[in-house]
């Protein structure tokens, strides 16, 4: 297919579709936010669920993140309808062990927001609590390889923007706006 030169992806697209997917995959931005709550209970008990879905939805508003959700999902099902390559489908539909790519996409995501975000994710991807544990079952006729990580790696971002807000809040330093 030639390649048009007026391409020009509207960012509400990828934003509404990246939202889109997480649902058609069963993952709701407050089972993410559960586990926010679950990261981040012990420093800051007064946590709201509220809160941790504003952290939630602004990480989902970054490109970067939109675009490994996308990459993710779309990788899990075209593994899911058996339409990789082998040794690639059987890795994937498998979740092997030793193929270590659905955490480096998720790793893209933490990336965007430091070192807490990569710890929370190690924590969480190990523990696997809440939505991840779902996503995570082996006996589901779905692939969730990636998808688990991804949820885990929104998660963890999301915690991570939370404490570095709330730091600046008790040092009454001025923030920018919600990214």
């Amino acid at each position: 297919m030639p390649k048009s030169k007026l391409y020009n992806l509207n960012s509400q697209t990828v934003a509404s579709a990246t939202r889109e997917w997480l649902l058609k995959r069963g993952v709701t931005i407050t089972q993410i936010a559960e586990l926010v709550i679950f990261l981040q209970k012990d420093y800051f008990p007064e946590l709201t669920l509220e809160e941790c879905e504003l952290n939630v939805e602004a990480v989902l508003t970054k490109r970067e993140v939109q675009n490994a959700v996308l990459t993710g999902i779309q990788l899990d099902i075209l593994a899911e309808e058996g339409k990789l390559l082998p040794p690639l489908q059987e890795m994937i539909e498998n979740d092997e062990g030793l193929y270590g790519c659905d955490e480096i996409l998720a790793l893209s995501i933490v990336n965007v927001y430091g070192s807490i975000g990569f710890t929370n994710f190690g924590y969480v991807d190990k523990l696997k609590p809440g939505i991840l544990k779902q996503l995570n079952d082996k006996e589901s006729s779905s692939c969730h390889t990636f998808l688990d990580d991804i949820v885990g790696a929104i998660a963890a971002s999301a915690s991570s923007r939370l404490a570095h807000r709330n730091q600046a809040e008790r040092e009454n330093r001025i923030e920018p706006p919600l990214d």
